[in-house]
Formats: structure tokens, C-alpha cells, sequence
């Protein structure tokens, strides 16, 4: 696409995020769903979290989605809202109920896991091209979504597919391509995911998913298959994760150049060293011109797991917040790191993120220092010394 977003016809919102969100059911103990005595209610959707974590870490966001109009759903939006995320473009369904599901204490990619999800007919699976303002979807410098959108109807994947085509002065598409096989049973979810990534501006995808979907194996490969996206981020579980970053010429929304030095990226391997103004200058889009890539690496975290959902979400907020605020590749994807970990060291989907100072002082530790960081639950409250102490 061409063409630029005047930041000052949104000046209140920075990120919309579309997508529905569930009243999560976490159990009071380990063991078998059918064994569970109790359960503890809180909130869970993968671009609802994205939402809550960069209203938490202090951005303006806005989050669009439907829910019923029953208790469930006022759950929802009230508890979204008290993380300063603007609500005022969800809309309520009177036919039709608000998901809810129920899952074990176990590790997602275990055997043991379950999940029970009571989504099927929701509200948000009514959400089709007409049904949703563009004043709100296109309100903000970044537009989020994820592949779970396009999983839960025809409409919704009607909807998705009108979101990533390329069109002018509609902002920052952000993609997380959020693989979920159980919710695509007609077995297209792979090929259709390709596709909504391609229309992307940014796109989120793990080492693992791309293998699974696309039988794509190593960062090169996946980047190969989407030369579209200006920016590709590969997480690389344990390992780390990757971005790619096309310069992008000729016009448009190209990628931000500001000033490229050769360097050494903190994972030990040759970096170009983007250095920009960020997404207030130029946030690079598919356009003409494609140039060649910067390639950054970022080693993971050592962090003692709490439980590991959500983990995703809390990077891209991560990535994403740094973005806004034009910070370099490097510091993007730590952090990123540093948003899972604040969700990787606690039970649900959504945990409290450092402070912007904290976390500006944690990216800006030499790679010798970051590589020895070790960070377990409680660790965004701690003090500073605490935080240092491997």
C-alpha cells in the first residue's frame, strides 16, 4: 500500500486491538478438568491482552470487539477497561452469549493440558465487514489482530481478510499469526494464515507454529515465504527471537532508516544496527521498492515459569510499545522478552509489566549482564538490586 497515517487526526489512541476476548475459568488445583473442585474467574483473549499490557506499560489503546449483552460480558469490558484500555468500541449482542472456557493448571504443550472452550455462537464470532466502525478500527497508528479472529467463523475471516488488504492511509497492521489447529476444522487454517500474514505490515510468529502450519523450519525460511511484511518477528521459544526489516523505497509508509552503522547484535552475531525515530517518522509498510533485510537476534531470558499462556501476547505488547516509542531493533525484542516474562512468572494471562524506567534500564544492560539475568515471580516489583542478582 501507499500512502501516510496523519497522526494528528488520532491524537488520543496509539493501538487498536480486534478480537474477542473470554472469561477464563483458571483451576483452584492441579489435575484433571473433571477433577477440579473450583475454579477462579479472570479474563483471557490473545488481543485483549495485547490491549491491557500496553495500557498497563502506559499507552493509549483502544480495544474493539462484540460480547453479550449479559454478565459475562460486562465482566469483560469492565475489567479491560480498568487497565485504562478504551472500551467504547465493543458492542454488546443481545442474541448471543459471550465465550467463556475452562483449563487446566498444566503446561499448554503438554498431554495433560485441557481446554474447554464455551465459544462456539459467541458474540464475537458474529463480527463481519459492516458490523464495525472503521472510526474505531482505523483509529489509532496501529491496527493489532491475530490468526484466532479468522479461526471462528466465516464472517470473522470475511472481516480479517477486508483488515490486511493493502489500502490507503490505513494504519499499521499488526499480525500475530496465533495458530490454533483445534479451532480450524476444516484444515485451511495454514494456507488462510499465509495469506492474512502477507497483508500484514508487522507480523508475530513462533519458530514452532511456522513449523507446524507451513513446514517452514528456521527464521530464513519462514522470512522467504513472507517477503510482503516490512517487519517479520520469529520467536524462537527458549532461544530467543528474530526480526527482519525490509528498507523499504520509493513512496509510502517505508521502513524508518534514520541511521544504519554496522554493529554486533547482543546475541553475539553481526547486526546492522537499525537506529530510527520509530513509527512517528516512517513505519514501514510493504510498499515499492523492496530493499534487503536487517536481521537482528535477541538470546530469551532465563525465567523461573509460572505458567506459560498469554507469553506470546505480553511479547508483541512489548515489541510494539518499544516501537512507538522508536526504539532500536535490539531493544524491541528485549522488550519484548521482558513483557513475557512478567506474564511467564505468573498464573494467568495478564501480569504486571516493569515500569518504563526498570525496563529501559533492563534493555540497556550489556550482553554480558542480560545473558546472566535470571527473573522468577514478583520480579517487576522488585527493587533494583534485586532485579540485577542472577
Amino acid at each position: 500500500m501507499t500512502g501516510t497515517v496523519d497522526t494528528d487526526l488520532h491524537p488520543g489512541v496509539e493501538v487498536v486491538c480486534l478480537g474477542e476476548s473470554m472469561v477464563t475459568f483458571l483451576p483452584s488445583l492441579p489435575g484433571r478438568l473433571a477433577d477440579v473442585p473450583s475454579f477462579a474467574r479472570t479474563i483471557g483473549g490473545a488481543e485483549s491482552n495485547v490491549a491491557c499490557a500496553l495500557a498497563a506499560a502506559g499507552h493509549t489503546v483502544k480495544w474493539v470487539s462484540r460480547v453479550g449483552a449479559d454478565g459475562f460480558g460486562d465482566h469483560l469490558v469492565d475489567t479491560i477497561a480498568a487497565y485504562g484500555v478504551d472500551t467504547s468500541g465493543v458492542r454488546r449482542d443481545p442474541d448471543r452469549p459471550t465465550g467463556i472456557y475452562f483449563r487446566t493448571a498444566t503446561d499448554r504443550a503438554t498431554d495433560a493440558h485441557e481446554v474447554a472452550y464455551y465459544r462456539a455462537g459467541s458474540a464475537a464470532s458474529a463480527m463481519a465487514p459492516g458490523t464495525l466502525s472503521y472510526d474505531d478500527l482505523w483509529a489509532g497508528r496501529v491496527l493489532h489482530v491475530s490468526g484466532i479472529t479468522a479461526a471462528l467463523s466465516d464472517d470473522c475471516l470475511a472481516l480479517m481478510r477486508e483488515l490486511t488488504a493493502r489500502a490507503p492511509g490505513r494504519p499499521l497492521v499488526s499480525f500475530d499469526v496465533n495458530h490454533r489447529p483445534g479451532l480450524w476444522r476444516d484444515g485451511s487454517g495454514a494456507r488462510v494464515l499465509l495469506d492474512l500474514a502477507r497483508g500484514a505490515d508487522l507480523v508475530f510468529v513462533g519458530e514452532d507454529e511456522a513449523a507446524d502450519a507451513w513446514d517452514l523450519h528456521g527464521g530464513d525460511a519462514i522470512r522467504a515465504a513472507l517477503p510482503e511484511p516490512a517487519t517479520l518477528v520469529v520467536k524462537r521459544g527458549s532461544a530467543g527471537a528474530t526480526v527482519y526489516e525490509r528498507e523499504v523505497g520509493g513512496t509510502g509508509r517505508g521502513a524508518d532508516t534514520g541511521t544504519r552503522g554496522t554493529g554486533r547484535g547482543v546475541d553475539g552475531g553481526a547486526d546492522t544496527g537499525t537506529r530510527g525515530t520509530g513509527l512517528g517518522v516512517d513505519i514501514g509498510t510493504g510498499g515499492s521498492g523492496r530493499g534487503a533485510d536487517t536481521v537482528t537476534s535477541v538470546p530469551a531470558l532465563r525465567v523461573d515459569v509460572v505458567a506459560p499462556v498469554g507469553a506470546g501476547d505480553a511479547f508483541a505488547a512489548g515489541f510494539l510499545s518499544a516501537t512507538l516509542r522508536g526504539l532500536p531493533a535490539a531493544a524491541r525484542l528485549r522488550h519484548g522478552h521482558l513483557m513475557a516474562a512478567a506474564t511467564l512468572t505468573v498464573p494467568g494471562d495478564l501480569g504486571t509489566p516493569p515500569s518504563r524506567a526498570d525496563a529501559d534500564r533492563l534493555a540497556d544492560l550489556d550482553d554480558a549482564a542480560w545473558g546472566t539475568l535470571r527473573l522468577g515471580p514478583g520480579w517487576t516489583a522488585a527493587t533494583e538490586q534485586e532485579v540485577r542478582t542472577p
